[in-house]
């Protein structure tokens, strides 16, 4: 039976990884497969991994019907055996439901792969439709580790280093931009709570302790 299913965690998982791997795969079977992905890290129309690999993608931007694409793909007689979604926090609810129409009316495997809560710790639209319509949920195994060594279990949002609670839902960065960028770190739910990336954890290690004053 064709499934929606939904691969999700942290950044820095290794889910752009599997997604390709799962490409791979199935294209060295002699299967072809139609790539969404929205707003990459190598740009637009391209899937990357960390790890330095990358693929030609189909932007999935606003307003791009996923269902009325492949079945425009079918229809010029191409042949389409499954669809992998990367970034998949980032579309809109509507597009979630075009992968579960390619599931349901087209019989085709849908592979979703994204980070389910934004840098607030909130779900992101996309990741939250995905997790009400998918066939099954599946979390990386690959854990993501905070600077302090625990499993990293949010994702947090940095500028110069600090971390920020404020601004757009939506704002392109890596975890391996410079300090002074908007960036993006992977903490524990104990560092995310009291807001302590690894640069300000070097900072406090760094500070003089005060030393107690005694009168002469």
């Amino acid at each position: 039976m064709p499934e929606l299913v939904f691969f999700s965690g942290t950044m820095d998982c290794g889910k752009s990884t599997l997604a390709l791997q799962i490409g791979h795969n199935r294209s060295a079977r002699g299967l072809q497969g139609v790539i969404f992905t929205r707003d990459d890290r190598a740009g637009e129309g391209k899937l990357s991994s960390r790890l330095g690999l990358v693929t030609d993608a189909v932007e999935a931007g606003p307003g791009r019907d996923l269902y009325g694409y492949v079945v425009e793909q079918l229809s010029r007689g191409g042949k389409v055996d499954y669809v992998i979604v990367d970034e998949a926090q980032f579309l809109a609810p509507e597009q979630i439901d075009q992968l579960a129409h390619i599931v349901d009316d087209l019989g085709l495997d849908v592979f979703a792969f994204g980070i389910t809560t934004d840098f607030r710790t909130r779900l992101f639209p996309g990741s939250q439709r995905l997790i009400e319509l998918a066939d099954r949920l599946e979390t990386l195994q690959v854990e993501a580790m905070c600077w302090c060594g625990a499993r990293a279990t949010h994702n947090a949002r940095t500028v110069g280093g600090q971390m920020v609670v404020e601004g757009e839902q939506v704002v392109v960065g890596d975890v391996d931009r410079q300090t002074e960028e908007v960036g993006y770190e992977v903490l524990c739910r104990r560092h995310h709570r009291k807001r302590m990336t690894s640069a300000t954890a070097r900072a406090a290690a760094l500070s003089p302790d005060v030393l107690p004053v005694g009168s002469a």
